[in-house]
């Protein structure tokens, strides 16, 4: 949660939960401000990272060239996600792979950290509900609403 300043005998409180609920998002972010992304409320496995890229191949016109950087996650090195490689390569999209301990150096982690510290209101930490609503607002408007200038 981000950090909240309140006057001396107000403070700003808010519900925690022992067992919250929780809104993954998996994201393909262009340096021209092109977003792409895959929400679930569900762990993420290789299936859903899977799932992800199949609906970024799917969005990507066919006559453009992708290269996707990826952190080392289990799920990135998983069987079954090498098995799809080669055929995301026909489609023109290449990977590659960060050194081990530098999400840094991938552009999205900006994106995540100006997301949640930065655009995402206080107020979207009240209800689950409203957490999901303000995310889905925040990235559906990403290079309307909100933009991060690579250059």
């Amino acid at each position: 949660m981000p950090y909240a300043w309140s006057p001396v005998g107000s403070p700003c409180e808010v519900t925690a939960y022992s067992r919250s609920r929780r809104l993954n998002v998996l994201g393909f972010l262009s340096r021209a401000g092109k977003l792409v992304y895959h929400t679930t409320t569900e762990s993420v496995t290789a299936e859903t990272v899977i799932e992800a890229f199949d609906t970024f191949v799917a969005q990507k016109a066919p006559d453009t060239f992708a290269v996707v950087v990826l952190d080392n996650a289990s799920m990135h090195r998983s069987i079954a996600f090498r098995r799809k490689i080669v055929e995301w390569m026909s489609h023109r999209v290449h990977l590659i792979y960060l050194s081990a301990y530098s999400p840094e150096l991938n552009l999205i982690e900006i994106l995540w950290k100006q997301m949640k510290y930065a655009w995402l209101p206080l107020s979207a930490y009240l209800s689950f509900d409203r957490l999901c609503n303000e995310v889905h607002r925040l990235l559906g408007g990403y290079g309307v609403l909100h933009a991060i200038n690579f250059e």
